[in-house]
């Protein structure tokens, strides 16, 4: 496999993530619109695979720049752009930020010299998550065991980021680490995260996994057959609430309910430390006909009401606890997390533990 998203001859090349398992195609993106297309209907998604995107396209609306355009304005626009693609994850927030920040550092530049220092600020925004995923699988791999039977959540793997994974990254860290335990990948309605993707990552690496329906996670931890569970997270509030794909919630309570542990793992730049708790992270609704319909088939009516919030809020209180690249946070969250608050976000060079 190709990475999840590349800069190739002057394009933006990512794989299409809503034809796999059966096809592997690629999808070139030319410019900033088709980069947001690209993102909202989730050729691409996972919150760091959405920031390397849109620093992407911001990149690429630039690049487009003549002499004498109104740089300021175009830079708006684009950025503008983006910013409306999907509003949960904040690291599209993050690396439009810094993007902006790059382009007012070279703003005495010609346009088109500009236009290449964005080039490159995206590429290290992309190798920086490609380091930084391999520092949580680091940190993470010591929370499971030899034996364990783990429980993931959507995709939190290389597909959802510039490569390596989240989640999956503290996974595929155990299992490189000789450790011997089965996961078990819950489906993920509506888009299928789990039973498209996460299980095509793992059988590719050779990891043993079971996949089950969201509904089953449950009994099977009443039976003893899961030992923990680990997720990846889309926004991080200061005080430890955290957004993920919508059942994540629901997980986190069974797991507390039947006293097993639950992870999080993302990198600092999915941290929101301006909001003081997860009640201020705006949740995502996305279109109707993904419920109405698996696979393209529909499975309902079509004029039955549908609710589809991509997102929900796990409290703090049921977070055992929340690996980034420096390390695992364990609660009090705004104690642990405050120690983190002041890390700069860009050009990361934590060495691996």
């Amino acid at each position: 496999m190709h990475p999840t998203i590349e800069w190739k001859d002057g394009k933006v090349v990512m794989i299409d993530q809503r034809r796999l398992p059966f096809e592997e195609v690629y999808v070139e993106c030319g410019d900033e619109e088709g980069v947001a297309e690209a993102i909202e209907t989730m050729v691409i998604r996972g919150a760091p695979a959405i920031g390397v995107a849109a620093a992407y396209g911001v990149a690429l609306g630039l690049l487009r720049a003549r002499p004498g355009d109104d740089l300021d304005g175009l830079l708006d626009g684009v950025i503008g752009r983006l910013a409306r693609t999907r509003p949960t994850a904040v690291n599209l927030f993050w690396a439009l930020e810094r993007m902006k920040r790059a382009y007012r550092e070279n703003s005495h530049l010609s346009a088109a010299e500009i236009g290449l220092r964005l080039v490159r600020e995206a590429q290290e925004i992309e190798q920086e998550d490609l380091q930084t995923n391999r520092q949580i699988g680091a940190h993470g791999r010591e929370l499971i065991r030899d034996g364990d039977s783990v429980l993931t959540h959507c995709n939190a793997g290389e597909l959802a980021t510039a490569g390596y994974g989240t989640a999956l990254g503290v996974i595929r860290a155990a299992f490189e680490q000789g450790k011997k335990f089965r996961v078990f990948v819950d489906e993920t309605r509506p888009f299928l995260q789990g039973a498209r993707l996460t299980a095509w990552e793992l059988d590719r690496l050779g990891v043993p996994l079971t996949l089950i329906t969201d509904n089953m996670a449950g009994w099977l931890m009443k039976k003893g057959e899961i030992s923990l569970a680990v997720t990846g997270a889309d926004r991080i509030a200061r005080n430890g609430d955290a957004a993920n794909k919508i059942g994540t919630y629901s997980v986190a309570v069974l797991a507390r309910h039947h006293g097993l542990p639950f992870y999080m793992a993302a990198p600092l730049s999915t941290f929101d430390f301006g909001l003081r708790t997860g009640a201020g992270i705006p949740i995502e609704e996305r279109p109707a006909r993904e419920v109405r319909e698996a696979a393209g088939c529909p499975i309902t009516m079509s004029h039955i009401p549908v609710r589809n919030p991509a997102f929900d809020v796990v409290p703090a209180r049921l977070i055992t606890a929340i690996i980034s690249e420096l390390g695992v946070a364990r609660p009090p969250y705004r104690k642990s997390l405050a120690a983190w608050a002041g890390a700069t976000l860009d050009k990361r060079k934590t060495p691996l533990p």
